[in-house]
């Protein structure tokens, strides 16, 4: 518990507590617009490499599928390295598969920069390790659900910003070929710019940088005996990890799929242009900016009340109210009630992913990084798999509504995650000296 904030002082940067919040959802955002970027833009990149529907699927599972294996890694690459270094390579080398998407030529090429854009996707591993070193078991959820949801709302913006950014660039003359291309030229540079800021002004934890504890002679909590494998060991033993590896698939795999082929959803079915599409897709990513946090507090909040168990039982609830919502939108007959049913489901969507990173730093304190990062990484096999649901079955709509009834059966996951009174005991005195605080 030392030096870890027990308030978050929301309009503050005098602490490495509050730098880290914030700075971490800054490069969370910069990551996930870079990531979405090329989505609201697919109806456009579609006619400039005449893509088949088959091909324009491939290329929406490469964007998630090795963000699998980067996020499976990337967890005890903190509890190693710390969440400095760790944040500030990825974000300089993920600026280079941004930055080449720009310069694709043919569909394959497009496809492995796409591919490989998909390792940005692990930044949201290191902002939620980021802010659990940082912050005490009584505001450690809020402050997780905050940092993720204002940086998962990049992937929103995204959807709306890069269509205007693109009108900005034809109407100053560039020729459409190009101006995509220039377009995506913005989301690699800010990368770049970001990568500099981190490693400037944030800290792995409130006691300093790793490397400085460890020459110190300093245990580091967490990090386990043998370093990042250990903690990926730990964690992949403890079944609760798992069942929150499914949940997660079941809220987050949709958010992303739904990233995705939102655009493309409303200018096939509804027949809306590329910048209303890209709008109405927007203001589903846009809703991360208060929903996420929303879900953190409430299941603080719940815990505060009954404990532990309560996180729990919230994250049952708001995955079962996303599968229903789903359904909704998928059998939506108009643009009006599909935007509607949208919202809906987005709201719980979210709710459930900050409620999920809410109760993470709770499940096995002495391997953080490997529980965050294996559990984020089912995140990207929900999407993975969605995106491979709608090849086979080759209707949206149809996909729509079966990831509908298996987000509702996954929140069966969420309500069998319980806890030992020894577990529950200790987890408690931590919250109550926090509370002290």
């Amino acid at each position: 518990m030392t030096g870890k904030a027990t308030r978050i002082h929301l309009l503050s940067l005098g602490t490495p507590q509050m730098r880290a919040f914030h700075l971490t959802w800054m490069a969370f955002f910069v990551c996930f617009f870079a990531w979405f970027a090329c989505a609201p833009l697919m109806p456009v990149l579609k006619g400039e490499f005449g893509l088949t529907p088959a091909q324009i699927a491939n290329i929406n599972i490469a964007a998630v599928a090795v963000t699998i294996l980067v996020r499976l890694v990337i967890g005890p690459m903190c509890d190693r390295f710390g969440p400095r270094k760790t944040y500030t390579g990825l974000l300089a080398l993920g600026a280079l598969p941004v930055l080449g998407v720009a310069f694709a030529q043919s569909y394959e090429t497009f496809l492995a920069f796409r591919l490989l854009i998909g390792a940005v996707g692990a930044s949201f591993v290191i902002t939620q390790y980021h802010t659990s070193v940082m912050f005490a078991p009584n505001v450690v959820g809020t402050a997780n659900a905050a940092a993720a949801g204002w940086g998962n709302a990049g992937g929103g913006a995204a959807q709306a910003l890069m269509p205007m950014l693109l009108g900005a660039v034809l109407m100053l003359g560039v020729d459409h070929t190009m101006g995509w291309r220039v377009a995506l030229l913005v989301p690699g540079v800010l990368m770049l710019v970001m990568a500099v800021v981190y490693w400037c002004f944030t800290q792995d934890c409130p006691e300093g940088n790793y490397s400085d504890m460890r020459a110190r002679g300093q245990a580091i909590t967490g990090s386990g005996k043998g370093g990042g494998w250990e903690s990926f060991r730990m964690a992949s033993a403890n079944y609760r990890v798992w069942l929150l590896f499914i949940t997660y698939g079941a809220c987050f795999g949709v958010e992303i799929f739904i990233h995705n082929i939102a655009a493309t959803f409303y200018v096939d079915r509804f027949g809306l242009s590329l910048k209303a599409a890209g709008l109405a897709a927007g203001s589903f990513g846009l809703l991360a900016l208060f929903a996420r946090a929303l879900g953190g507090w409430l299941s603080d909040k719940a815990a505060r009340r009954r404990g532990l168990d309560a996180r729990s039982t919230l994250l049952f609830v708001l995955i079962l109210g996303e599968g229903l919502g789903l359904l909704w939108f998928a059998q939506a007959g108009n643009v009006t009630l599909a935007v509607i049913a949208m919202l809906l489901f987005g709201l719980f969507t979210h709710m459930a992913c900050g409620a999920t990173y809410a109760l993470v730093p709770f499940i096995d304190r002495k391997a953080l990084g490997g529980v965050a990062g294996i559990i984020g990484a089912g995140g990207n096999v929900g999407a993975v798999a969605a995106g491979f649901l709608l090849k086979g079955l080759g209707d949206l709509q149809q996909t729509l509504t079966v990831l509908g009834v298996l987000a509702a059966l996954a929140a069966l996951c969420a309500i069998a995650i319980r806890f030992s009174a020894e577990h529950k005991a200790q987890e408690q005195a931590l919250y109550d000296s926090a509370l002290a605080s």
